[in-house]
């Protein structure tokens, strides 16, 4: 059996407005982990990841990159306890100044039941799917196929 852990952890840097708690949800789709992100009043990413130990840090790897748009970015990490009954990823307030959407949603990851990885193209696709779901008619108008 894996070994599961859970982190929090404070991101740093240019981190607003350039889609990092999107990335850090395409990272929890792709290796199945469960946990949160969301924007302080201070404007500071905080994020939990939960499951898999080789696949936080994996997931952390890629994180740590940042995305297109942000810059200076780094992360501190904490372990902390694990919550058994944690089965989902979810972003609280999540909008897209890219892409004028300024109503507040809350994106939701289930867990796979199979608990594996899948591939980046299909944890993007599995995103899209989250957004399609979520966002109302007019704010799906605005999504891109790359989203």
């Amino acid at each position: 059996m894996s070994k599961k852990e859970a982190i929090d952890a404070t991101v740093t840097g240019n981190d607003q407005q350039v889609g990092f708690r999107a990335a850090v949800m395409k990272q929890a789709i792709e290796y199945n982990l469960a946990g949160w992100a969301r924007n302080d009043a201070n404007e500071i990413v905080h994020f939990t990841l939960q499951g898999d130990k080789q696949r936080i840090n994996s997931a952390l790897a890629t994180i740590r990159e940042g995305t297109k748009r942000s810059s200076d970015i780094n992360i501190t990490t904490a372990s902390t306890t694990i919550k058994p009954a944690l089965d989902a990823f979810t972003i609280v307030d999540w909008t897209s100044s890219s892409r004028n959407i300024t109503n507040k949603y809350t994106l939701v990851f289930e867990l796979r039941a199979d608990d594996t990885p899948i591939s980046p193209k299909d944890a993007k696709a599995e995103w899209h799917r989250i957004l399609e779901k979520t966002l109302d008619k007019e704010d799906r108008k605005k999504l891109e196929p790359n989203d």
